[in-house]
């Protein structure tokens, strides 16, 4: 494995764990439906499994988006002369403008989803910023099937640069490596929290951090568009 590929390797691995650690919204939903109605770890497990390949469904088809850009200014022949170089420029500036948007978004308190439980085991999701007042009839109930939705149409912005990144250098070995890493690694870690909080063990404070989510991706995309630029990578 080259040295550029295992950048990009290491930054989907990064990006997937942090995404998925940092966002309670990611396992908390699974470990109260679990313990509420006295699923079966197996039931448990099918359904974190099953939201979680959702969940990067949407991810990828967004990245597909990337990957079909950057192939197809490949195909300039100007491209081609400078493309390692340019493709490059392109995910560190991709990286910046997304670290400096999360941390507006971070600083503006944009709505965010969040999960309420209630007696009986009924959870209610609904959009809020912290400090706002949220009214019954914001909240949505949750059954498996919305939980599924609600994962299917969050996708995970920052594997767009990546996958645009192969995409430029027309590499499909990339392509298939990040994808089966970004979602490998998702699904695993959201395993792991959903199993961690159902046997009642609570050693990660993510609800902190979910506020930063998008800045830490972006920070992540950065990082690796600075080693690709001037680091050689």
């Amino acid at each position: 494995m080259n040295i550029g590929l295992t950048t990009l390797v290491v930054s989907a691995v990064t990006i997937s764990c942090l995404h998925t650690a940092t966002g309670p919204d990611h396992y908390l939903p699974f470990i109260v439906l679990s313990r509420s109605k006295k699923w079966t770890m197996s039931k448990t497990v099918f359904w974190t499994v099953l939201c979680g390949f959702g969940h990067i469904l949407s991810s990828v088809v967004i990245g597909l988006i990337g990957v079909l850009l950057g192939w197809q200014l490949s195909k300039l022949t100007w491209f081609q002369d400078v493309r390692g170089n340019m493709s490059g420029w392109c995910l560190l500036g991709f990286g910046v403008v997304y670290l400096l948007w999360g941390l507006r978004q971070a600083y503006l308190n944009k709505p965010h989803k969040h999960f309420d439980v209630y007696e009986g085991g009924d959870i209610y999701v609904y959009e809020h910023r912290h400090g706002d007042i949220v009214y019954p009839q914001n909240r949505v109930k949750v059954t498996p099937w919305i939980l599924f939705a609600i994962f299917v149409m969050g996708p995970s912005e920052p594997l767009v640069p990546l996958l645009f990144y192969s995409g430029a250098h027309r590499s499909s070995l990339e392509v298939v490596v990040l994808i089966s890493v970004f979602t490998i690694t998702t699904v695993l870690t959201m395993l792991a929290m959903v199993l961690i909080g159902c046997y009642g063990y609570s050693f990660l404070k993510t609800d902190k951090l979910e506020r930063y989510v998008h800045a830490i991706g972006g920070a992540v995309v950065t990082m690796c568009g600075i080693g690709m630029v001037f680091l050689g990578w």
